[in-house]
C-alpha cells in the first residue's frame, strides 16, 4: 500500500539538497503537499523517524522543531502567529485533531490525547488531554511510539 504521507516527507527532505535536485524537490514537494493536505513549513526542523499515519490535514508552521520518533495524527495543527515556535521532543505521540499553539515546548516521551489544545508547556513523560491540555498522569507516556528509529 502506498503511503502518501511518507511520499511528502521524502520530497520535503530532498528540498535541502543544493542545486537543480533541490529546486525540483521544492516544486514536487509543493505539489504533493497541496494534494495530500500535509503542509510542512520550509524551515521546519524534523528529526528522524517522523510518522504521519494518515494523509489528511496536517499543518506545521515554519520554524517548528520536531524531535525524533514523533507520531502525528490527522487534523493536527502546530502553528504560531508570531516568532514563538513550538518545540516537540523525542518519542512524542500527538493524537487526532490536536492544536499546538504558539511557543509551546512538549517534552520527551509525551502523549497528547485526541482533540487537545496545547497552550502550555508539557513536561517529559506526561500524558495530557483536554481543551486546554492538562496533564493526566506520568505513567506509560509515549507507549504509542512503535518502530523507533535508532
Amino acid at each position: 500500500m502506498f503511503n502518501k504521507a511518507f511520499n511528502v516527507q521524502v520530497w520535503f527532505r530532498l528540498m535541502s539538497v543544493k542545486g537543480p535536485i533541490g529546486f525540483v524537490a521544492k516544486v514536487i514537494s509543493y505539489i504533493k503537499q497541496r494534494q495530500t493536505g500535509i503542509y510542512l513549513g520550509l524551515k521546519t526542523n524534523i528529526g528522524h523517524g517522523l510518522y504521519i499515519g494518515h494523509a489528511g490535514p496536517i499543518i506545521i508552521n515554519s520554524g517548528t522543531t520536531i524531535g525524533s520518533n514523533v507520531n502525528l495524527s490527522q487534523y493536527t495543527s502546530i502553528g504560531s502567529n508570531s516568532d514563538a515556535y513550538a518545540t516537540i521532543g523525542d518519542n512524542v505521540y500527538i493524537g487526532p485533531n490536536v492544536s499546538v499553539v504558539e511557543g509551546v515546548t512538549i517534552g520527551n516521551n509525551v502523549t497528547v490525547g485526541a482533540g487537545s489544545v496545547v497552550v502550555k508547556d508539557l513536561e517529559e513523560n506526561a500524558t495530557a488531554a483536554g481543551n486546554y491540555a492538562k496533564v493526566l498522569n506520568y505513567n506509560n507516556a509515549g507507549r504509542y511510539i512503535n518502530n523507533v528509529w535508532s
